[in-house]
């Protein structure tokens, strides 16, 4: 019954206050519905009538009721003798507190509160971001024999890294002035040469020494057994490491910060899980970004030099290398057998003659 226009405009129409004043219009609107409603239906006989209200935002609800406020309006009633009370009483000049300053709002302060200054310290912002890092980098729940080991393992990295930055540095003096600062350039591009494979092949037995890790967590039953999912690591990190090996040394060094990276976040979430002890994040944290920094370094130092050093085969040159010898050999088999074949055919013909 409810279905159509007209009848939904009047049911809605019903629950609105009958307070509001209504237009010709809103009674006109309601009169059709309601010759629709009786000519459609035999239900509704007759239509009371009701005081229905058109839409009107929000606004104008507001100024209606603003402009219609009489005096019987239980709000914003106004005290007429308390009004005129106040109206009889005389204004006392007060001269001393006119001035050149008296009309002016003040900003910072409220008038006649003294203004006292205070000494504010402008690094009390740089002091709580230094204690911020401090407490990020503490490392005192981490066992003592953890923390030598962990800075053992970092000389390496961070002594090829920087050795990548000398050579590269020595490498340009000789390339600017003709002579390297202490050694000459083809010396430190040698040196160079020997270094990267050495950086490279750490950063991979690193890697999985990291994911061998739960497999140690595992076999002691730290929280109990988690199976596979502890031994994942383990696989994974291996997996992605040694591939690295064969790439070119940018690309290697790329790969293995991105596999450092993966795996701490992996370790905070064993660490978020109980798989592994507490203090374990934060060592993986200042463990990562040391090894991080490490190696944008080299790479940085490598950049300086790109255009200058002489790349060495690596060990994916060297495949190429092999499979391109092998092919010339096969094509050089078979154009010998081809010419003996051609000898042999004619040595047939002259046979015939």
């Amino acid at each position: 019954m409810l279905r159509s226009g007209p009848a939904r405009s009047f049911a809605r129409s019903a629950f609105r206050s009958t307070t509001s004043p209504v237009t010709p219009r809103a009674l006109r609107y309601v009169s059709q519905s309601s010759q629709r409603l009786n000519s459609r239906s035999g239900r509704l006989k007759q239509i009371p009538s009701l005081a229905l209200t058109s839409y009107r935002p929000l606004n104008t609800s507001v100024q209606r009721h603003a402009s219609t406020i009489t005096s019987e309006t239980p709000y914003d009633h106004i005290d007429r003798k308390r009004e005129k009370a106040i109206g009889k009483k005389e204004l006392k000049p007060h001269p001393e507190e006119v001035s050149e300053d008296s009309s002016v709002h003040q900003v910072f302060h409220e008038k006649g509160v003294p203004d006292i200054e205070q000494d504010e310290d402008m690094l009390a912002g740089v002091y709580s971001d230094l204690r911020t890092i401090r407490d990020t980098f503490k490392l005192n729940e981490v066992p003592r024999e953890a923390l030598v080991v962990g800075a053992a393992g970092l000389v390496p990295y961070v002594a090829t890294s920087l050795s990548t930055v000398f050579l590269a540095w020595d490498m340009n003096h000789a390339d600017i002035d003709g002579h390297g600062y202490l050694i000459s350039g083809p010396t430190a591009e040698l040196l160079l040469h020997v270094i990267e494979p050495l950086q490279v092949g750490y950063g991979a037995v690193i890697i999985s020494f990291l994911g061998a890790i739960h497999w140690g967590l595992e076999w002691g039953k730290y929280h109990g057994q988690k199976g596979y999912a502890r031994y994942a690591p383990g696989i994974v990190a291996p997996a992605v490491a040694w591939p690295t090996l064969l790439l070119p040394v940018e690309y290697a060094l790329i790969a293995q910060f991105s596999a450092f990276s993966f795996l701490y976040f992996s370790d905070a979430r064993f660490v978020v899980r109980g798989w592994a002890p507490a203090w374990y994040s934060t060592y993986r944290f200042v463990l990562t970004f040391i090894v991080g920094a490490s190696i944008v370094v080299s790479l940085i130092g490598r950049g300086q030099i790109a255009d200058k050093i002489n790349r060495l085969p690596s060990p994916a040159d060297r495949i190429k290398a092999i499979r391109d010898s092998q092919a010339e050999q096969l094509a050089e088999e078979e154009r010998a057998r081809q010419s003996r074949i051609v000898a042999e055919d004619e040595e047939e013909e002259e046979e015939e003659e």
